[in-house]
């Protein structure tokens, strides 16, 4: 008899979802031209979002080089 799929959780670091929160921040600082960290989260309603989404996309974000930091200290998509 075949095991089932692996439930959700155990997809590894990288869920369905993070993707999409990603997705999501790449199109606020598209729209939106460079912003700080702050105020990145304020556009996105971050404050609604489940405890640590939001810093583990924008890490995951900024490591697979789709956002930097500029000079200026503010966050841009790449």
């Amino acid at each position: 008899m075949p095991m089932p799929p692996p439930k959700a959780s155990t997809e590894g670091p990288r869920d369905r979802q993070v993707f999409h929160e990603m997705g999501q921040i790449v199109r606020a600082l598209e729209a939106n031209g460079p912003l700080t960290k702050e105020r990145l989260a304020e556009v996105l309603g971050a404050a609604y979002w489940e405890a640590n989404r939001f810093d583990r996309a924008l890490a995951l974000a900024v490591a697979d080089g789709l956002v930097y930091l500029t000079d200026e200290g503010t966050l841009s998509a790449s």
